[in-house]
């Protein structure tokens, strides 16, 4: 699909970009540099970081890779360093590396339970955390006008409650905390706006593949009828505008986008159904009130 954005709208921007190397971040990183944008993506898996660069370079995008895992304070600062050095600031900051995998929660181990939170909640704040002196206004290769912005990848399990994702809703719920007490705190002291984006079912990523495999998506259409898969485009043009100066005045909020999936509901009854039993319950109410006091004069 062509993108609704000017092909320049980040020009001059560098992104750094945590979990890059596949999926959701790195849609958003091609996304992101095909707007005019430096990339430099993070991620644990070396032949993943190499193969990403290669597509993105391939693509006329000025793009670097950085090994290092999100859970150790000291690879997020050296990544960080070396994304300053290697291109002289950093104006974006995306945190999209996440952990999943189904369970039941008395099957869930506290270490399984750790290792999710420590990379989506824990890796999120260290990142931030690492990055602040490199974006805040008057920060390492910034200007004194403006701050940079952070984008959080959430999600919408721990909105109401999800099967076997307790370790991902808590660790998400923390995200979402982070997101708005850092958009208080640092977009009032140091003009960096933090926002998230809660991505619902998304084709093609590893989180569809592990949580909603084919046979819990034909099982979702036949309760569901409008259950929707989206495309990661539709993340990464969610990004754009976070990040760019179309959203230059949004700041703590965590962007749903999804199609609507986390309000929908089993329907109990055809919509025809629902108008006749209206009908009959509406004159039932009225021939005979449920509630009303009877005289016993």
């Amino acid at each position: 699909m062509e993108s609704p954005f000017k092909a320049d709208i980040l020009k001059g921007k560098v992104g750094l970009i945590t979990g890059g190397g596949s999926g959701i971040g790195f849609e958003i990183s091609t996304q992101l540099g095909k707007h005019g944008a430096s990339i430099a993506i993070m991620g644990r898996r070396k032949h993943v970081l190499q193969a990403a660069v290669s597509a993105l370079q391939s693509l006329g995008i000025h793009a670097v890779g950085f090994e290092g895992d999100v859970r150790k304070q000291e690879d997020a600062k050296r990544v960080i360093e070396s994304t300053f050095k290697h291109f002289g600031h950093i104006d974006i900051l995306v945190n999209a590396a996440a952990g999943n995998f189904l369970v039941p929660a008395e099957d869930l181990s506290t270490n399984g339970f750790r290792t999710v939170m420590d990379i989506d909640s824990v890796g999120t704040f260290t990142m931030c955390r690492e990055a602040l002196e490199y974006l805040k206004k008057g920060g390492r290769g910034r200007n004194s006008q403006s701050g940079g912005s952070i984008l959080n990848i959430s999600a919408t399990l721990h909105y109401t409650a999800s099967w076997y994702q307790i370790h991902v809703s808590a660790a998400k719920a923390a995200v979402d905390s982070i997101t708005r007490n850092l958009a208080l705190e640092w977009g009032t002291d140091y003009d960096i706006r933090v926002n998230g984006i809660a991505p619902g079912p998304i084709a093609d990523t590893p989180g569809l593949s592990k949580l909603a495999p084919d046979e819990i998506t034909i099982k979702a259409r036949e309760h569901l009828p409008s259950y929707k898969i989206g495309d990661k485009w539709d993340i990464a043009m969610s990004a754009i505008y976070l990040v760019s100066d179309a959203g230059k005045f949004v700041n703590g909020t965590t962007l749903v986008v999804d199609g609507g999936h986390w309000l929908s509901h089993h329907r109990r009854l055809p919509k025809e159904e629902v108008k006749q039993l209206s009908r009959v319950v509406e004159k039932r109410s009225r021939e005979k009130p449920v509630g009303v006091p009877s005289s016993k004069l």
